[in-house]
């Protein structure tokens, strides 16, 4: 019975489908939708998307050579999965009507992507296809709960993660895309500043890696030499270059702050790249490949929220704050009995946390005309860098504590970690019957 129940699922999405073919074209005198615009997001999309196999990469590479499959398809599961999820009712719960004072969409909105076709918009989107921001933002949400995976690698039952990943989508990504993105979010009520996903995505990821590391505990043999290090190297590679479009793209629209949320982010991860292998140097280690990328990453997370919101030179000062502070991170875990196998917490939640912060002491309106919280604790205003201190907070322990219980619930639904049989023999095997 158990086994019939995922592809029972898919029988179900047809019979939606078919009683919901959302065939209605919606007509909006007046449109405001432009050419370039739409050609840019068209574009960005595709570039977050590559973003994802780029993570599997990453990831794969890291892990023991008979756990590389496994680490990337649980990355890349993710593109079928949540990209189902979004079309039913996802979109809805992130960017929906408002429902619960502004923490939760309605899920009837945009149902089975119910008033997409046509020349409808987005909001605060006027300028490109409503269907169009929709998969942009799909995206978004692909690559959240892919992150996490990094931090129970080599240990998790292959079925029980794709329940995980759906939990998480729908309880912790799904509430903070709303109140962070939605006009009529709490945070963005409150005047947060997360252009393009900081919070939402790698805080939200970080956090629930570091649940996830802490719940599963660690493993019978944590200690292993990297399968690919060039791996790794083509996956930052990749990561890099879709990242213009997870950056620039949120945008939405290809003018002048595209451009600047395209500079910045090149500027933070090279700043961020140079920054982690030079104190690796000065703690007496030798320069390395996966220093560098690992560096690079990290900057790419700290700039992400503060991408249109801050100038050139500060973006330099991000990525390298970035990089030392999640550097130390990653020092202090290793002290500890946390087994965050690729260091997801230090580099995915402590660099979205610093960026976060840093986006309340650099960003300045002249940079973006919609922050009109005000200019940052550089500029000698407290209001802004106050606000994203106390959502710091908030967010962190929503994402933590609501990650713990979602483990938990998966848990009980199906067991989540291996047995050490399985665990020994590798997941590729054990959990795929496959290997490198």
């Amino acid at each position: 019975m158990k086994k019939f129940i995922p592809f029972g699922i898919l029988l179900i999405v047809i019979v939606l489908a078919l009683i919901y073919p959302s065939v209605t074209l919606t007509t909006v005198k007046d449109s405001k939708i432009d050419t370039g615009d739409t050609a840019w997001l068209l574009v960005s999309t595709a570039l977050v998307l590559i973003m994802t196999p780029g993570l599997a990469f990453f990831y794969g590479g890291m892990v023991s050579k008979k756990n590389v499959l496994s680490t990337m398809l649980q990355s890349f599961v993710c593109m079928g999965v949540i990209t189902v999820i979004w079309v039913i009712f996802g979109f809805s719960l992130a960017f929906g009507e408002d429902k619960l004072g502004g923490f939760i969409g309605d899920p009837s909105t945009f149902f089975m992507m119910k008033g997409t076709l046509g020349n409808a918009t987005w909001e605060l989107a006027p300028t490109i296809p409503l269907i169009l921001f929709a998969m942009f933002q799909l995206k978004f949400a692909v690559i959240t709960p892919a992150l996490i995976t990094g931090a129970f690698a080599e240990r998790i039952r292959f079925n029980s993660y794709v329940i995980f990943l759906c939990l998480f989508m729908v309880f912790i990504y799904a509430p903070l895309a709303h109140a962070t993105w939605h006009p009529k979010g709490f945070l963005f009520g409150k005047g947060v500043l997360d252009f393009a996903g900081g919070t939402v995505v790698h805080m939200s990821a970080g956090w629930a890696a570091l649940a996830s590391a802490i719940y599963l505990k660690g493993r019978n043999e944590a200690s292993h030499n990297p399968a690919r290090i060039s791996y790794v190297l083509l996956g930052t590679g990749l990561l890099w270059f879709g990242w213009f479009g997870f950056n620039a793209g949120s945008a939405l629209g290809s003018g002048a702050l595209a451009a600047t949320a395209l500079a910045t982010t090149t500027t933070a991860s090279a700043a961020a790249a140079m920054a982690w292998m030079f104190f690796d140097i000065l703690r007496g280690k030798k320069p390395g490949v996966m220093g560098a990328c690992i560096g690079a990453v990290v900057g790419l997370v700290a700039i992400t929220p503060a991408a249109g919101f801050v100038t050139i030179p500060h973006s330099l000062i991000i990525g390298i704050v970035a990089a030392v502070v999640s550097n130390l991170v990653v020092i202090w875990r290793t002290k500890t009995s946390i087994d965050d196998t690729l260091d997801v917490f230090p580099c995915h939640g402590v660099g979205g946390m610093v960026g976060m912060l840093l986006t309340g002491v650099f960003a300045h309106q002249n940079v973006n005309g919609a922050n009109t919280t005000g200019n940052g604790l550089y500029y000698g205003e407290t209001h802004l860098f106050i606000i994203h201190l106390i959502t710091l907070i908030g967010v962190s322990a929503f994402a933590f504590f609501g990650s713990f219980i979602l483990l938990k619930v998966t848990d009980m639904i199906s067991k989540l970690r291996v047995t050490p049989e399985e665990e020994l023999a590798g997941l590729d095997i054990s959990q795929h019957d496959e290997e490198l």
